[in-house]
């Protein structure tokens, strides 16, 4: 229907999560019809973004800088690491003002069946860390899916080994439920009432 430069535009916009192509394709008439300056906006902001944002070398979170401003920062407590899956779910628990420790992102969770093991989501990274930081709580907020249950046990025995409390977040996030997903007020529970997975 649409050509060239219009047609390109809707098929960019599909990658985004959640965007079929009717909405790809209100969207780009909508930038292209109304709002040319905020399209102009939106295209530089995606541009430098895309150039400029890497990982934190030590949490791997994604950040402008060698080390985002969580690691850097000297009011964060050292001696508490929290496990995340991704970045998504790192903010979330920081909108939730509840945590003031620092955070280890995996960037994804155990799963063989997808060739996700324990090096491609950074578990030998991570126990790098625990030997190398004087961190005395490792606090495990993967998702309660069957995969972020199992990674959450792989870590725990490995951490627990090298002499480490671990807990896991508990009530308040639904089981199969996705930590992006869930309010402030869910997770500031969730961390409130975290259990320790071995004795």
């Amino acid at each position: 229907m649409f050509d060239g430069l219009i047609s390109e535009l809707i098929d960019a916009l599909r990658c985004l999560p959640g965007v079929g192509p009717k909405s790809a394709q209100r969207m780009a008439l909508h930038l292209l019809e109304r709002d040319r300056e905020r399209a102009l906006r939106l295209a530089g902001a995606i541009t430098a973004a895309a150039e400029r944002v890497g990982r934190c070398r030590r949490c791997r979170a994604l950040t402008e800088a060698e080390e985002c401003r969580i690691c850097a920062s000297a009011r964060r407590d050292p001696k508490l690491l929290c496990v995340v899956e991704t970045p998504a779910d790192l903010f979330a628990i920081e909108q939730s003002g509840s945590y003031q420790g620092r955070y280890f992102v995996l960037l994804g969770r155990l799963s063989p069946i997808d060739g996700m093991g324990p090096e491609e989501i950074g578990i030998d990274q991570l126990l790098r860390r625990l030997a190398g930081e004087p961190i005395e709580e490792l606090i495990l907020a993967t998702n309660l899916t069957v995969e972020g249950e199992a990674t959450a046990h792989f870590i725990s025995e490995h951490a627990t080994a090298m002499g480490i409390s671990v807990s896991r977040i508990a009530h308040g996030v639904p089981l199969g439920g996705e930590l992006e997903y869930v309010d402030g007020g869910t997770l500031s529970h969730a961390f409130a009432s975290r259990r320790r997975m071995f004795s």
